[in-house]
């Protein structure tokens, strides 16, 4: 094989955000948009990148990679790296790249991109590495060339997902499981604030840091805890003082509590009780906002217009924070009229034109025989 194409799609998360780094439960899914690599191999040691959508293209050679000035290169050069761990990458080769997942929108379009090259090197060259495996190769690179400590979610959904199926999975073990997604009579609907606040990459890691804190703290009584996971609200109680250490209690409650939630969720969705999976994805917001201190005054704002409209029974910010979007659950036949309030009253307020995207859950990285780019 000589050339081929590989699709990988962006994510969604329904509930459990900011868990996953902390060994707890997430619920994403894979949706439409994605990003597609072309990959031809060469008779050289070079590679050679192009992105479509930007019309910039870099080049290298396999033996010496090293981080780039580019950024979006890193996300591609950083999966190389990771091939280059393992196994000799036999030749250099052609990879063009176009992406249709929003970039800055929480919907995880680095990790669309570091699985499709994942993917493709993997076919490409017959290595035989497990789906796995890629995933976590696509994770260290975000850690390694993009800079950001990510979790292993928004890589796993690429990797794993189902059409019109939900992964419950535990970042601890990697155990998962596949939910149905039984909409009805509601669309997803991502409303896009056109935002994203410079401080998303680094309050982000102060999160994670935060957390491990937390931990510390808890082992000086539990040495043998791990991650907040195991930590029950009594233990929290008794081993962090909150008024000694008020942002490291908050973070840790938070994530204890969304770890619960989640779990509860998943039993709604076997349950078909989608208006109580609602609620918690409202509460879920409630808690990033006043506990993790993640969202902004455009995502509460945009999340307080539609707590009280009946045709809406779940919305909530999704991804790392500080901008990008909310997910809302909106009845099919009113997500016009709520998209169409909410657009008015946030240029009203905000002097910005609210993006939005209804999404569909669609099936996980793959090969795409027929792709042009």
């Amino acid at each position: 094989m000589q050339s081929l194409s590989v699709k990988a799609p962006g994510r969604i998360n329904l509930i459990g955000e900011h868990t996953d780094y902390n060994g707890g439960f997430v619920m994403p899914a894979a949706i439409q948009m994605a990003a597609t690599v072309h990959l031809e191999k060469r008779t050289d040691r070079e590679i050679h990148l192009f992105a479509e959508d930007l019309q910039e293209s870099y080049t290298f050679n396999v033996e010496t990679i090293s981080k780039s000035y580019t950024e979006w290169a890193n996300y591609i050069i950083g999966v190389i790296a990771q091939f280059q761990k393992l196994v000799t990458i036999p030749t250099g080769f052609h990879l063009r790249l176009k992406s249709n997942v929003p970039i800055g929108a929480g919907l995880s379009s680095s990790a669309a991109i570091e699985c499709a090259v994942a993917v493709a090197i993997n076919e490409l060259f017959a290595f035989g590495i497990d789906r796995m495996q890629l995933t976590k190769m696509a994770q260290k690179a975000e850690h390694e060339y993009a800079g950001v400590q990510c979790g292993i979610m928004d890589q796993f959904a690429s990797m794993f997902g189902k059409k019109d199926q939900v992964i419950l999975l535990d970042c601890q073990s990697m155990h998962y499981q596949y939910y149905p997604l039984v909409l009805e009579d509601y669309d997803i609907v991502l409303i896009d604030t056109q935002i994203k606040h410079a401080l998303a990459s680094s309050e982000y890691n102060t999160r994670r840091k935060e957390c491990e804190l937390g931990i510390l703290q808890i082992q000086k009584t539990y040495a043998s805890v791990q991650s907040l996971r195991e930590i029950t609200m009594a233990m929290l109680n008794e081993c962090i003082d909150q008024t000694a250490m008020p942002l490291v209690y908050k973070r840790c409650k938070y994530v204890i509590e969304e770890i619960e939630r989640t779990q509860a969720a998943a039993i709604d969705l076997q349950e078909n009780q989608l208006a109580a999976f609602g609620q918690k994805m409202f509460a879920t917001h409630d808690g990033l906002s006043a506990l993790y201190e993640v969202s902004c005054a455009e995502l509460d704002f945009l999340v307080k217009e539609v707590k009280h409209n009946p045709n809406v029974i779940g919305a909530r910010m999704m991804g790392g924070g500080f901008g990008g979007c909310t997910i809302n659950l909106i009845k099919k036949e009113a997500t016009a009229s709520v998209v169409q309030k909410l657009v008015a009253s946030y240029q009203n307020t905000y002097q910005k034109t609210l993006v939005h995207y209804i999404v569909s859950i669609e099936d996980g990285a793959g090969l795409f025989p027929s792709v042009s780019i």
